[in-house]
Formats: structure tokens, C-alpha cells, sequence
């Protein structure tokens, strides 16, 4: 069973960076539109940053220009590189994505989610 991937969260200080990775778990699938949420202790799942099929990338105000997606067709694995981290920025992360492979559209996958803690 294909899943979704996620891995780079960690800890840092404010000011700071740090760069997520979400993939498929098996070869031959891929990435199609995604999107990047959040969610902290005691408050609701929000998007912070999203991809469409065609390549267009949107961002919740919050990322405030700090963050940004890219994505690796080799790899099939998309990225959020954060920067300038804050410590609102602490929560854990996951992946939400549609993929393809095998002549197949997979939807609303999720990812276990990955912990990001910023904190001096």
C-alpha cells in the first residue's frame, strides 16, 4: 500500500531554518497536487502552503514569504523550505496529497506528520 512520507522536521531556534520532504513510499508514484498543513496544540489543522497540478504554488499569510515549496520530479518528492523560523511556527506538519502512478489518481492522502518545535 502507497503511502505518503514526510521527514526534516526537527528542533531549532528562532531564526532559523529547516526544509520538510514529503514523497510517495513506493516507486512509480508521484506527487500531483499537495498541500503542506500545520497543527499546534489546542488549535484547528490549518494549510500553510499549497501546489497544483499545474505547478502553481499558494501560501497561507503566515508563511509571510519565510516559506516556500519546490519539488524534485526525479525524486517525486516535494519540499518546504522555512526560514526564519518563529516560534508560532511550532507544530506538527504533515503532507496532504493526490497521486499518480500506474494509470491511477490516488486521493486525499496524508502523511503521519512530522514535529517542528522552534524554541530558544
Amino acid at each position: 500500500q502507497v503511502q505518503l512520507v514526510e521527514s526534516g522536521g526537527g528542533l531549532v531556534q528562532p531564526g532559523e531554518s529547516l526544509r520538510l520532504s514529503c514523497a510517495a513510499s513506493k516507486n512509480g508514484f508521484s506527487i500531483n497536487a499537495m498541500g503542506w498543513y500545520r497543527q499546534a496544540p489546542g488549535k484547528q489543522r490549518e494549510l500553510v502552503a499549497g501546489l497544483t497540478s499545474g505547478g502553481r504554488t499558494n501560501y497561507a499569510d503566515s508563511a509571510d514569504g519565510r516559506f516556500s515549496l519546490s519539488r524534485d520530479n526525479a525524486k517525486s518528492t516535494v519540499y518546504l523550505q522555512m526560514n526564519s523560523l518563529k516560534t508560532e511556527d511550532k507544530a506538527v506538519y504533515y503532507c496532504n496529497a493526490d497521486l499518480l502512478g500506474y494509470g491511477l489518481r490516488l486521493m486525499d492522502y496524508w502523511g503521519q506528520g512530522t514535529q517542528v518545535t522552534v524554541s530558544s
